[in-house]
């Protein structure tokens, strides 16, 4: 080995994959099995793309390419949208353990104007070893406080927050105050304690959108930061997620919304199921989280967790499914095939994570289903991309461009199986 590929191969463990170059030819693939993300399935399918977004879907028969397409041949694999993972906090936080790397919590409690898509990291190594799992888009929201900021969507593949930015703050995000705490910890979990403040902290926050509501229809003098950060809300050009779980909150949450003529979508949703008539009354859109933990309720089924996406599908109530966090968003797919086997069919648990999660955070008309005239933001995978067993991602492309699937993980794998080897 020469001293110039020495080099190389080193510095290629401390980087991440150079983001990839606009598309600059039609590209086509060919023969494979494509779910469209809307319950469509197309067997040996042809799509084609050019300039970024998708110009043809349908069969291989239906559509002969020019000299100057990309071929790639597809047969047998089957074909995806982008996954969308809703609520995380991917390129906002890198070790969990180094506060340093952390940056999604403002201090105090009203933080709406908190923007996260400044705060965000290309540079994550997390990212690239998401995008090997096929999610190509992704929700990146604030944490902690009763309002904690404002939330964006970035595609992942990007030299920088503004090149990442996709739709950017779409909405507010406000934690729902508990009516009751769990005291203990998971391991001696103790008694329910019940929180005396919590008609104080729901007043609280009905003041701060009785002044922010007639501010928004005004142009003051002054500009108060954190009342103009929630004008959109009025004006329905944001949308106010609301972080909330038990039953009784959730009805309160919603009757609040009813009262400030603001229209919510409720996040973590643990209690949705018990609600899910009046949710569907109110047209309220879920975001599902936590699907592999435990009940919290010692009466609650052992698998209701796994079960919740069926039971809020036969409901009729709008959801999709996140996890939250960043590393272990890479599962998302996963925590949807999972959902097959409580009771969604393969397609609803992919609409789950495509296009419920577009129409939920407002991306419908661009990504979300493989359609003419949509962003050609696609995954080819050699098994079913859903089931960790058969996964594997062997194309990916944003807006066209294909990307370089490599990552950390990957490295490291080739690095001690040569060693070993």
């Amino acid at each position: 080995m020469t001293l110039t590929a020495s080099f190389a191969d080193t510095n290629s463990f401390a980087q991440i994959p150079t983001p990839s170059l606009p598309q600059s030819h039609p590209i086509v693939l060919r023969g494979g099995i494509a779910h469209i993300g809307n319950g469509q399935v197309i067997e040996n399918s042809l799509i084609r793309f050019e300039n970024g977004k998708i110009s043809f879907v349908g069969t291989s028969g239906e559509f002969i390419p020019d000299d100057n397409t990309k071929i790639i041949d597809a047969t047998g694999k089957h074909i995806y949208p982008g996954f969308i993972a809703a609520n995380t906090t991917i390129g906002l936080s890198e070790i969990e353990a180094v506060r340093a790397t952390l940056d999604f919590n403002e201090t105090g409690e009203l933080n709406p104007n908190a923007r996260t898509i400044i705060a965000y990291n290309t540079d994550s190594k997390i990212i690239p070893t998401v995008r090997s799992n096929g999610i190509l888009l992704a929700q990146i929201t604030p944490r902690g406080g009763r309002i904690s900021g404002t939330s964006s969507v970035v595609q992942l593949d990007a030299w920088n927050w503004e090149d990442a930015a996709y739709k950017t703050d779409i909405g507010i995000h406000l934690n729902w105050p508990s009516k009751f705490s769990q005291t203990g910890w998971w391991a001696e979990p103790g008694g329910i304690k019940m929180n005396d403040n919590y008609a104080k902290e729901v007043d609280a926050l009905r003041d701060f959108f009785i002044e922010a509501k007639p501010y928004s229809t005004t142009t003051p003098q002054e500009i108060n930061q954190r009342l103009e950060a929630v004008k959109g809300l009025f004006s329905n050009e944001k949308k106010l997620f609301v972080h909330v779980n038990e039953a009784t909150e959730i009805l309160e949450a919603i009757d609040f919304s009813k009262q400030q003529s603001l229209k919510i979508t409720l996040v973590g949703g643990r209690d949705a199921w018990r609600v899910a008539d009046y949710l569907k009354e109110n047209n309220i859109p879920v975001i599902l989280q936590s699907l592999h933990e435990l009940p919290v309720k010692q009466d609650d089924d052992i698998d209701l967790m796994y079960k919740l996406p069926a039971l809020l599908k036969q409901a009729g109530v709008e959801f999709c499914i996140s996890m939250d966090g960043n590393w272990g968003v890479r599962s998302l797919p996963f925590v949807a095939g999972n959902a097959v086997a409580h009771g969604l069919t393969k397609e609803e648990a992919l609409a789950s994570i495509t296009s419920s999660p577009a129409k939920i955070l407002g991306l419908e008309k661009s990504v979300g289903t493989i359609k003419v005239g949509k962003d050609a933001t696609l995954i080819v995978s050699t098994g079913d991309a859903l089931d960790m067993r058969t996964s594997n991602i062997e194309h990916a492309f944003i807006q066209g461009r294909q990307l370089d699937l490599d990552d950390l993980h990957k490295i490291l794998y080739r690095k001690f199986r040569a060693k070993y080897q």
